[in-house]
């Protein structure tokens, strides 16, 4: 089965190789604020917007205000997870993202382990000042068509 994809929803693949797990042989559990980053790059590029176009054009970056993460089940050594990411609000200068990290299981009711979940708010912020600012128009254009 398969999760129904909405348009404010992306995810990508990835792969736990030895280096992601602890001594006990599971996923290192802040490896998975850098999935969440990589999904939300992915999802960035995949809307038509590259982070360092962002940086050069415009002087803005996106950082992360607050990340709340429930660990519910542990990733072992090459299982193959599937990151992702819905979008949760969107705001003036901010963008509320709900992320997960889930395992393809066949004997699960909707076919998937539940691994993690948080909630991650990304501020929109000018570099130069370091300041929280307005998502530039042309990006926040392409956002609200997914909502």
């Amino acid at each position: 089965m398969h999760h129904e994809q909405k348009p404010n929803a992306f995810t990508i693949p990835v792969r736990i190789y030895y280096e992601d797990t602890d001594a006990g042989g599971v996923v290192y559990y802040a490896n998975y604020l850098k999935y969440f980053e990589r999904c939300r790059t992915e999802w960035l590029r995949s809307v038509g917007q590259d982070q360092s176009e962002l940086l050069r054009d415009a002087g803005v970056g996106f950082m992360v205000r607050s990340v709340d993460v429930d660990y519910l089940k542990p990733a072992r050594l090459d299982d193959e997870l599937v990151i992702g990411l819905e979008v949760e609000k969107l705001g003036r200068a901010q963008i509320t993202f709900r992320q997960h990290a889930r395992r393809a299981n066949p004997e699960a009711k909707d076919g998937w382990d539940e691994l993690v979940t948080g909630v991650v708010h990304i501020a929109c912020v000018n570099l130069t000042q370091m300041k929280a600012t307005a998502i530039p128009p042309l990006l926040r254009n392409k956002l609200e068509a997914l909502q």
